[in-house]
């Protein structure tokens, strides 16, 4: 099982990057599979997640309207397109998918969602 993840860098307040997470190795298509980020001195916060109970995607609040997650089930493949970032958006953002089937919301906001694999992570920094 592998997840890559990667697109990250360096961009100035209101720019945009996209993320990428190709995967191997598992049902992609029967995976609850999301995106997680972690800042300097902070926990790891669910950003965007795509569920298999409710095939719905779930937001964090703070990027809703500026992030949009999308995935290519022929590539195993799950994208994050990050517009107007922000300065509060640096983090390292890490790509987890799970064998289980969960809602979009309890996947990425549930500690006792159980995250099976996890990408290595990729740096965002946003500079004011």
């Amino acid at each position: 099982v592998q997840l890559q993840a990667s697109g990250g860098g360096l961009v100035q307040s209101g720019g945009s990057l996209r993320l990428t997470c190709a995967t191997s190795g598992f049902s992609f298509e029967n995976s609850a599979i999301g995106w997680f980020r972690q800042a300097p001195g902070k926990g790891r916060e669910g950003v965007s997640c795509m569920g298999t109970v409710d095939n719905t995607t779930y937001y964090l609040d703070s990027v809703k309207g500026r992030f949009t997650i999308s995935s290519d089930n022929a590539e195993d493949t799950v994208y994050l397109q990050m517009n107007g970032l922000k300065p509060e958006d640096t983090a390292v953002y890490y790509c987890a998918a799970s064998l289980r089937e969960y809602t979009a919301s309890y996947y990425c906001e549930s500690t006792m969602a159980l995250r099976d694999y996890w990408g290595q992570g990729t740096q965002v920094t946003v500079s004011s």
